[in-house]
């Protein structure tokens, strides 16, 4: 029926149309939230193996599984399993890789702050860099370095303090000069070993025990764990104590990943991440003893600077990041504050 060209809807037909729509908003209303029921599967990538971020990753994994019920499914790549360090650092930020923890220096293509940290000098003790790392007013700066730009800083700990291993001894300051050593991609320790007379290589470890089998690098910085446990002894057997700079080691997520978290298992990864990574630090702190004693007990050699020399090479150190520092106002302002946060801690 029709009436000046207007069609007269068929009454029954729309009331039934109404009605049906209403049951089907009504029974959405009343659907359970099947957000419980979902597991998110979490691989947290790092490139080291038998250290203390390795153990950190395996306890911040067990934690999480724990008080998610389940609901989250943790498994833990080490060795750069899941690629170059670079590689997991993009993963993160697409998404592909839902959880990273490598030192903030690695960092410095998504935000050149982070790599104040890497500064030698900052701390002189691993009790001085894990307060140092849980430092209200670093984590403040340093976890947010990378919101814009897919990544959600959640935590920062204390891996170990660095030491020179090399093919041949570096028993004086003098025996670096002329040498080629693999550093993080970071000025905070190219330009310092570059006024110490060597030729800094920045590399991901990786390529560092086969650039030291084939000769291509004399040396390298790395922690005494790392050493250890991932047979540096085989291609350089010499360690020279320096214990400069600190590694600390960034737990970055996927801001992609975690937004698709119900706000609960959210507030779970958070709270875990900040407990486990002050957790770790008696382990830390008592495996760099453990590691010192192993690569002795294997053939390899440590040797001690003269004081007087070990003095000054550490004061060449901390000066020239305090040069580097002034270079950028913007990394100037970032190293203000965490060299202010270690005077604090001392």
């Amino acid at each position: 029926m029709s009436f000046a060209g207007w069609k007269i809807p068929n009454v029954a037909a729309l009331a039934l149309a109404i009605g049906l729509r209403s049951s089907l908003t009504l029974a959405a209303a009343q659907a359970p939230d099947r957000s419980h029921d979902k597991t998110y599967v979490t691989k947290i990538a790092i490139p080291t193996m038998g250290d203390a971020t390795h153990q950190f990753s395996k306890n911040f994994a067990a934690a999480v599984e724990r008080d998610s019920g389940g609901r989250i499914k943790p498994e833990v790549y080490p060795a750069s399993q899941l690629g170059s360090i670079q590689r997991m650092i993009e993963g993160a930020q697409f998404g592909t890789i839902e959880c990273v923890s490598v030192p903030p220096e690695f960092f410095v293509g998504v935000d050149e702050r982070f790599e104040v940290m890497a500064a030698p000098g900052l701390v002189d003790s691993m009790e001085q860099a894990q307060r140092l790392a849980a430092d209200p007013t670093v984590l403040k700066l340093i976890l947010g370095l990378g919101a814009n730009k897919g990544l959600h800083g959640v935590a920062m700990l204390t891996a170990n303090q660095n030491e020179l291993v090399a093919r041949t001894p570096i028993k004086h300051i003098v025996d670096i000069k002329g040498k080629k050593f693999r550093v993080f991609a970071s000025q905070f320790e190219t330009v310092p070993f570059a006024r110490l007379g060597a030729t800094p290589v920045a590399m991901t470890l990786g390529d560092v025990v086969p650039a030291l089998q084939q000769g291509a690098i004399d040396g390298a910085l790395a922690g005494m764990p790392v050493l250890a446990s991932m047979h540096f002894k085989d291609a350089a057997k010499y360690v020279t104590h320096i214990g400069q700079p600190t590694v600390f080691g960034m737990v970055e997520l996927s801001k992609n990943w975690f937004s698709t978290l119900p706000p609960d298992l959210q507030q779970i990864v958070q709270k875990d991440a900040t407990a486990e990574s002050i957790a770790i630090n008696p382990f830390a702190s008592a495996l760099i003893g453990k590691a010192f004693q192993a690569w002795t007990d294997s053939g390899g050699v440590v040797i001690d600077l003269p004081p007087d020399e070990y003095a000054s090479l550490n004061k060449t150190l901390s000066t020239t990041a305090d040069e580097v520092a002034k270079r950028k106002p913007a990394i100037a302002a970032a190293y203000q504050v965490v060299k202010d946060a270690a005077r604090r801690v001392h």
